[in-house]
């Protein structure tokens, strides 16, 4: 599915993002962003958005707002709680607590882990077939409804890049109202009431979807699981129109590029809701996405294979050879990628 070309690229652990833009600099908008355009790779700010788009083209932003979705459970280990499943489950991962963050179980978890409070999660099987136990389909017992137990127990997913603990406020958006990620739909972090405010001004509208995300930690060439999402009627509408009167659609985030081509057929944006397992690869025509803005995904990450159905091989090789040298740092506190169309067809 990822082209052999970006199995040899190799990014420096140097370039892992550990805190947020706002501590490292002046806020949230003070992150890089390299724009693949029609005038090839420039080097810019994310502040510098608006000046990169027209009037009439139509933004389009995922409204999730992530949960504090990590428990620390007996044994010295950690679930993370992903995906909410049929019959009251949930798709959870398991994973070796490690000071303010996690890394990689690695063996069988044990059948029934124990959280504080006298909550339990029971494992059932593995979520997917051929999966050796990473994922597993879990009944979560706690002594309230879940998300109001995470908010007294949970801690926000943090990686081993982290060192230090960040609060949930560091991994929310601007735009996110809906609750229910796993982890922060990052690409509209850097984000400010400003910027919105800027675009408004400069004649570009901002448009909502929701598809809550899971773990992130599917980057081995791991296809994505089927997630929950919901694109609203005026948000199809919008893209239609703006499409039809020769604007660009530019997806904030592969979640929404997800949501948006679940919907989509014939070149037309469509309302719906519901479950997508959806995997966008080179093979895919896009019907209503022209563009996206990004972060910086790893070599091994199926994310990958959405960047080249939109912008082609080309584009994406150049643009990761001209990140890494310039230094671009990676993950969810790091700096973006605006991916936009040679022209306006």
């Amino acid at each position: 599915m990822i082209p052999e070309t970006f199995s040899r690229f190799d990014v420096p652990q140097h370039l892992a993002a550990t805190e947020p833009a706002e501590v490292r600099g002046s806020g949230r908008d003070d992150v890089r962003m390299l724009v693949a355009g029609p005038a090839g790779l420039s080097h810019q700010r994310f502040r510098d958005l608006p000046q990169n788009l027209q009037p009439g083209d139509l933004l389009v932003v995922n409204t999730s707002a992530t949960l504090p979705a990590s428990l620390r459970a007996s044994n010295g280990l950690e679930v993370h709680i992903s995906t909410e499943a049929p019959h009251g489950k949930w798709v959870v991962e398991v994973r070796i607590a490690d000071g303010v963050a996690s890394r990689p179980l690695g063996d069988q978890p044990p059948p029934t882990l124990h959280l504080a409070g006298g909550g339990r999660v029971d494992l059932l099987r593995p979520y997917t077939d051929g999966d050796p136990g990473r994922l597993w389909l879990a009944r979560v017992q706690v002594d309230r409804p879940l998300y109001e137990y995470l908010a007294v127990h949970g801690e926000p997913i943090r990686y081993s890049y982290i060192t230090e603990p960040w609060p949930i406020e560091a991994y929310q958006t601007v735009f996110g109202t809906v609750p229910g990620s796993a982890e922060m739909p990052s690409a509209a972090r850097p984000f400010t009431h400003e910027i919105v405010t800027k675009l408004a001004v400069a004649g570009v509208p901002i448009a909502p979807i929701t598809l809550h995300t899971g773990v992130s930690s599917l980057e081995s060439d791991e296809d994505p699981y089927p997630e929950w999402y919901s694109v609203p009627k005026h948000t199809a509408r919008l893209v239609n129109t703006t499409r039809a009167a020769g604007g660009r659609v530019i997806a904030v985030g592969t979640t929404v590029v997800r949501a948006l081509e679940s919907t989509a057929t014939g070149g037309l944006g469509h309302a719906g809701s519901g479950w997508t397992d959806l995997v966008i690869t080179p093979q895919h025509d896009m019907n209503v996405v022209d563009g996206l803005i990004t972060g910086w995904h790893q070599p091994d990450s199926t994310h990958l294979a959405m960047l080249h159905a939109i912008a082609g091989h080309n584009v994406i090789t150049d643009s990761y050879l001209a990140a890494i040298e310039a230094g671009y740092q990676w993950h969810e506190f790091g700096d973006l990628h605006l991916i936009l169309p040679r022209n306006n067809t």
